[in-house]
């Protein structure tokens, strides 16, 4: 386990750093995001290519890492190339040079050596849960098999949502209300967590929750209190009017039917 895990994490480094000396040359690492996704679908696979004997576990976990990452990835990084560099980075590397760093020390130390640390930590389950050799695929698999499933169809439904709204010059301004939106103010964020706490049941049902719980506790605190709904939020509050009215009516996670105005 330990030298699989090792070789994973030298692939990342390697990774990340050709990345990183991308960023340096094109002066964005906003498409680190992108990575965020893709990253996870190679950690999956050179853990299931290591595997001594690779089970149903296995498989799953590989397979619904693919199916998540791949969406999310190739998403961000359309999304990358259509928008162009993330005001978050903008703003993080104005902080880093009022602190002195070069544009390359930012790059590498307050984006990239982190998401790689905080990536391989919430692809634990992923990784450990493939590691097992139990052949038997009991029914808290299953269920965490189900509920990573429904949090790929939501989030994928949730972003298709919101670009068709964005895409439409008449809503320029306006609050994406409707759909899943109207029930949740960060569906695509609930989504994400419904599949890396359905990966986790798996990896518990193979043997390895217990050691992978930390993968999905780290991304649940990002997306709750860190880098999700925090950074976006006061951007909504600033730039659209009705935002503050619509926070009041809709839960901000967990679907429910708005409370009335």
């Amino acid at each position: 386990m330990d030298t699989i895990l090792l070789v994973n994490l030298s692939l990342s480094f390697v990774l990340f750093a050709t990345l990183w000396a991308v960023s340096v040359r094109v002066r964005d690492p906003s498409f680190i995001d992108a990575w965020w996704a893709l990253g996870i679908v190679v950690l999956a696979w050179a853990t299931f290519m290591q595997a001594p004997t690779p089970g149903p576990h296995a498989l799953a976990l590989a397979g619904l890492a693919t199916a998540w990452g791949l969406r999310l990835g190739l998403y961000l990084l359309r999304r990358w190339r259509d928008h162009g560099k993330d005001r978050r980075y903008d703003s993080l590397e104005r902080a880093a040079a009022a602190q002195g760093l070069s544009f390359a020390a930012f790059s590498a130390l307050w984006v990239f050596a982190p998401q790689m640390l905080l990536q391989f930590i919430v692809a634990l389950p992923v990784m450990l849960g493939q590691l097992s050799e139990r052949g038997v695929y009991s029914a808290l698999a299953w269920w965490g098999t189900a509920l990573a499933a429904f949090g790929v169809a939501y989030e994928s439904i949730a972003d298709w949502q919101l670009v068709r709204f964005k895409s439409k010059p008449a809503n320029v301004g306006k609050v994406m209300d409707r759909g899943l939106w109207r029930y949740s103010r960060h569906p695509n964020y609930f989504g994400d967590l419904c599949v890396w706490w359905g990966l986790w049941l798996i990896a518990l049902d193979a043997g390895a929750g217990r050691f992978s719980l930390l993968g999905p506790t780290l991304l649940t605190l990002l997306l709750v209190g860190v880098s999700g709904a925090p950074t976006t939020e006061p951007h909504l509050k600033r730039t659209k009017p009705e935002y503050e009215a619509y926070k009041k009516r809709t839960s901000a996670f967990i679907p429910w039917p708005p409370r009335a105005d």
